[in-house]
């Protein structure tokens, strides 16, 4: 089981049947977040293999996970938005167990992002494994 507030985006996308309309709540969920500030926007926050330019920032306090990130296109910002609500805020031990490729399967976002945009999630979603690891 997701976290409440991911199971609200999967609620959100079964009542949006055109994927166009769940492409727009999408860009609209990063649209929604905070910017990264341009102080966090530094090598050592940079996710490669992504093809536009994505900063994922961790920050865990007291054995919970939490991090925040931008992006210079307003789908991966979306994207960032959707893990946020998949893994914000779980403990930092169960985020490496989480089935990313499952949930948001469930989401549809499988069949609907480019080869590039596709490995850019997969690229951020290993920055997040890799970094709830080595705050474990």
């Amino acid at each position: 089981m997701a976290q409440p507030a991911f199971e609200e985006v999967v609620e959100d996308f079964e009542f949006l049947e055109d994927w166009e309309d769940r492409y727009r709540m999408v860009i609209e969920m990063g649209k929604a977040m905070e910017p990264l500030p341009d102080a966090l926007k530094v090598p050592a926050t940079k996710v490669e293999g992504c093809a536009s330019q994505v900063w994922l920032h961790s920050q865990p306090e007291h054995g919970v996970f939490h991090f925040e990130g931008d992006s210079d296109a307003m789908i991966v910002r979306g994207l960032i938005a959707v893990l946020r609500r998949l893994y914000d805020g779980l403990p930092v031990k169960e985020v490496p167990g989480v089935d990313a490729r499952g949930e948001l399967g469930r989401l549809g976002l499988n069949d609907h992002l480019s080869a590039q945009r596709s490995n850019g999630l997969r690229a951020m979603v290993e920055r997040i494994r890799e970094n709830a690891s080595a705050a474990a």
